[in-house]
């Protein structure tokens, strides 16, 4: 596509915008006082990058963006975190004192992920549970073998949450027809012998201070699934809903929401005002995660971008998924908001 067919379309998006900011003023109306769970307040919030798609070892911090600094002989033994198409995070909260910690996803390469939760010194002692976003292999394909390695130092029947349709199969048309597996096998999980597999449609508190969100709704009119993404009926292939779809709520004390997500494929606005309905709290303090916006007409970028404005959040961190010309236009329109993830990176949330 050429540079002036990208122009084109960009201009042709900005015209939709003043349009967009009136949906966004009916979006930012609503009532979330009545909020169904009591989320609790956390003094401090550390979210790790253990694995995505971009590493840049010379890259400083930056506002609550903690960089990863390389060992001294890096160079030398090559010690390098490893990126790959894939996501994986590790997550800490405080709250009343007491530290707690969980894994959400767990990217695509064990060698990889294994390397890297090595060096980011992620302790598998301290963990009290694991949770998945959904059943791709680019979230969950190091899981099984990650287990593994560590299943000697893992606390016997950690929980491990999942929505619903987790292990029904999943499934990616490719361009040249052919259909893809993405999914994995119930049985993967539950023959390590210490895992306890913990199925949600509801939202449900995976450690205190942090929430699933369950069952997102799709509320807006612009985000929709991609047809290339495909599940099982009987013997035919239908359109993926990923109904059990999870993300991660949590509230850092006197700041608001920090929302979590994977590849937010029922829309990454959506998402954010599920935990918006879901806890009865409005302020967004970050957003952190796969946009899915990879690949996405510029007026459904510009559309995004337009609702993300009306929602205010005070950081906006697009990982994985969301896609190069989403990032640079996140980059161009919010730039106060906007961090450029780095693997290895930890957002840390404080009082």
């Amino acid at each position: 596509m050429s540079k002036e067919i990208n122009r084109r379309d960009f201009l042709k998006a900005a015209t939709v915008t003043s349009t967009v900011l009136v949906a966004g003023d009916i979006l930012s109306s609503r009532s979330f006082a009545q909020g169904a769970i009591r989320l609790p307040e956390t003094e401090k919030i550390t979210i790790t990058i253990i694995t995505d798609n971009y590493y840049d070892a010379l890259r400083p911090d930056y506002k609550i963006a903690k960089r990863f600094t390389p060992p001294l002989n890096a160079y030398i033994s090559k010690t390098f975190l490893h990126a790959e198409h894939g996501l994986a995070y590790h997550v800490e909260t405080v709250v009343h004192d007491e530290s707690h910690n969980f894994l959400f996803d767990y990217g695509l390469d064990f060698q990889g992920v294994k390397r890297n939760v090595e060096l980011l010194s992620i302790d598998f002692t301290k963990l009290e549970a694991l949770g998945l976003s959904h059943d791709h292999m680019d979230h969950q394909g190091a899981l099984v073998d990650l287990l593994k390695a560590k299943r000697e130092v893992m606390r016997t029947g950690i929980p491990f949450y999942v929505g619903e349709q987790t292990f029904v199969g999943t499934y990616m048309k490719r361009p040249d027809g052919s259909i893809v597996s993405l999914g994995m096998k119930r049985e993967e999980i539950e023959s390590l012998g210490f895992v306890k597999i913990v199925e949600i449609n509801d939202p449900t508190p995976i450690i205190p201070g942090a929430y699933l969100l369950g069952n997102i709704e799709q509320v807006t009119d612009y985000e929709k699934i991609p047809p290339v993404f495909l599940a099982k009926k009987g013997n035919d292939f239908v359109q993926e809903t990923f109904i059990g779809e999870q993300a991660v709520i949590l509230n850092v004390k006197g700041k608001g929401l920090v929302v979590l997500s994977g590849c937010a494929h029922r829309g990454i606005v959506n998402t954010i005002r599920q935990g918006q309905k879901m806890t009865g709290i409005e302020k967004v303090h970050a957003v952190i995660g796969g946009f899915h916006l990879i690949g996405a007409k510029p007026e459904l970028i510009q559309r995004t971008i337009a609702d993300f404005k009306v929602i205010a959040p005070d950081y906006i961190v697009p990982t994985h998924c969301t896609g190069f010309e989403a990032i640079t236009a996140f980059a161009r329109e919010m730039p106060d908001q906007f961090i450029i993830n780095t693997v290895g990176t930890r957002y840390i949330f404080t009082t």
